[in-house]
């Protein structure tokens, strides 16, 4: 085989493959201002955000009330130990490490909120080492 030949069917490859990725529906976060979320999964990719807060000043303040629900639901004997929410267009992921944001549901995250020893949420660096 050529080396253009070969050139021409990777190009070809490629092209086909993101044209599969473009067929999936990606989940786009709401980005009502003010506004936090929970996003609740339905089944077969589905998922729609039920309202936590409205008025709500920042991400760091969403996510504090996304914890408070999350303990509520295991106070209530819910079983759920993540809960994935969103404020402003973000995703907030609340985890067993700490409260993670990311722009997309595959994108990477960062930490916006780490938890400290005793099981607090504290701002990265926030607490001596």
């Amino acid at each position: 085989m050529t080396r253009a030949l070969s050139l021409k069917l990777l190009a070809v490859v490629a092209l086909a493959l993101s044209g599969l990725s473009a067929c999936e529906k990606s989940v786009e976060a709401p980005d009502d201002t003010g506004v936090c979320w929970q996003m609740v999964e339905e089944g077969k990719g589905k998922v729609h955000f039920n309202i936590v807060a409205k008025n709500v000043p920042n991400l760091e303040r969403c996510a504090a009330n996304l914890e408070a629900l999350r303990l509520k639901f295991l106070a209530i004997g819910g079983n759920k130990t993540e809960l994935t929410g969103a404020y402003q267009g973000q995703f907030i992921f609340v985890q067993r490490e700490g409260i993670f944001v990311g722009q997309s549901l595959t994108s990477g995250r960062y930490p916006a909120l780490v938890r400290t020893g005793d099981g607090r949420l504290a701002v990265p660096g926030a607490m001596p080492q």
